[in-house]
């Protein structure tokens, strides 16, 4: 396994509205095939390619308090052959 380096990280609350706007961004820039991200004086610009892989987790933790999670999570190897496999179901 390889070293990782984070590029750009950011975390906020947001409403359920606010998160359903910067997701469908998301999804536009996506589709455009590049997002740049910034905040301050941190920047990254993202090219993504056609084909990725989506992972789609859920998880629960009982601590003091049970808190949930959902993650997206695309990735892919820049210039690696493009693979086509099963998509989730998203209802």
């Amino acid at each position: 396994m390889g070293r990782e380096t984070v590029l750009f990280k950011t975390e906020e609350k947001k409403t359920a509205k606010e998160i359903s706007e910067t997701l469908r961004l998301i999804a536009d820039k996506i589709n455009a095939g590049s997002m740049t991200l910034s905040q301050g004086a941190d920047e990254v610009t993202i090219t993504f390619p056609g084909t990725m892989e989506i992972q789609l987790k859920v998880e629960e933790e009982q601590g003091k308090r049970l808190k949930k999670k959902f993650e997206v999570e695309l990735e892919w190897i820049p210039g690696a052959g493009e693979t086509e496999e099963g998509s989730p179901r998203i209802s």
